[in-house]
């Protein structure tokens, strides 16, 4: 499955905890990351900065559905269901 054009929910939802360009921190989930442009297309892609579990997440019908509000929800369910409490 090919991503959906100007979608980039998986580059709002889900937290990143490694750092990247314009979050030396990682992201927080729900925050749309610093490295989209204004095509919803992502600056790193392809290149050695992008986050290791950028490149491991793939689009799938399940998780992209057919319209980009239900990978939002998919995508924040996912970060919600896996999130660990300290």
């Amino acid at each position: 499955m090919d991503c959906r054009p100007a979608c980039a929910a998986c580059c709002i939802a889900p937290s990143i905890s490694t750092p990247l360009p314009g979050h030396p921190q990682g992201k927080p989930a729900g925050v749309a990351c610093a490295q989209l442009d204004v095509d919803l297309r992502c600056r790193l892609f392809g290149r050695p900065e992008r986050p290791a579990v950028c490149g491991s997440l793939q689009p799938s019908a399940e998780m992209c559905g057919a319209r980009r509000e239900h990978a939002l929800r998919w995508l924040a369910w996912l970060e919600t269901a896996t999130a660990t409490t300290s």
